[in-house]
């Protein structure tokens, strides 16, 4: 495996740990463009690697308390349909167009990091559970189609439209994003297999090991770091990164 695929997925962990997302944003081009996966098998084993990086992640913030299950209910249990529904419909679309479709997220992401913050109101007002619901469903809906765990929409929304503080809204969606991802990896599976088609678990494997490290050093850093610096690096690399993948695909 290229040494440069190896740092991608310390970034991928990195990634999850800062921000609480991120993850399959980097874990698809990696796979693509350093591994040399195909697109479909790419979207596959992003949802699979980064399900399982979560979750690692997610289990601190169990014990601490740092879940907020009334909104797993809510944001949750939708999400986790519509990205069966989402992984399901990616049988009917092309790996080139979900690449683009990918790009555009990835931009899309790259806006709400670099947009300058406002000043979050002390008691966020919540919206009612049925819009939360219609919520998840759209964001598990993406995350199927595309390969993406959705935490950098899973965060906003728990904070704007859940009202969570912070903490707890990192910690819901690295929970929300293991339970989607596992999801539509599995119905992602199930395609592969009536292909005659098999994912590399070694590479899934080595992925997930150095991701789960990047993620232990990333809640570590995280409390050491500026917030906003992290966004906007972040939100920068969204768009080296999606602008790359546009030229490949329109250009290259």
């Amino acid at each position: 495996m290229p040494p440069l695929a190896l740092v991608g997925a310390l970034a991928i962990g990195l990634s999850l740990g800062l921000l609480g997302s991120g993850g399959s944003i980097l874990t698809v081009p990696v796979l693509v463009y350093l591994v040399g996966q195909d697109e479909k098998l790419a979207i596959a084993g992003s949802l699979g690697i980064v399900g399982a990086i979560s979750l690692l992640g997610a289990i601190p913030c169990v014990r601490r308390g740092e879940i907020s299950w009334p909104s797993l209910l809510f944001f949750g249990l939708p999400g986790i349909a519509g990205t069966w529904a989402g992984a399901f419909l990616a049988r009917y679309v092309s790996g080139s167009v979900q690449l683009l479709l990918f790009a555009g997220v990835m931009l899309a992401a790259a806006v709400l990091m670099l947009r300058p913050a406002g000043p979050a109101p002390a008691t966020p007002k919540a919206r009612r559970p049925a819009a939360i619901v219609l919520d998840g469903l759209l964001v598990g809906i993406l995350t199927g189609l595309v390969g993406v765990g959705g935490g950098f929409l899973i965060v906003p929304a728990l904070v704007l439209l859940g009202g969570l503080p912070m903490r707890l809204a990192i910690g819901t969606s690295l929970l929300l994003i293991a339970l989607k991802s596992t999801a539509g990896f599995l119905q992602y599976l199930q395609q592969l297999h009536a292909q005659g088609r098999d994912l590399d678990w070694q590479v899934l494997g080595v992925f997930v090991a150095i991701g789960a490290l990047g993620s232990w050093l990333g809640r570590r850093l995280g409390n050491r770091m500026p917030q906003a610096m992290l966004r906007r690096v972040f939100g920068w690399m969204l768009v080296v990164v999606a602008a790359f993948i546009l030229w490949r695909n329109l250009v290259g």
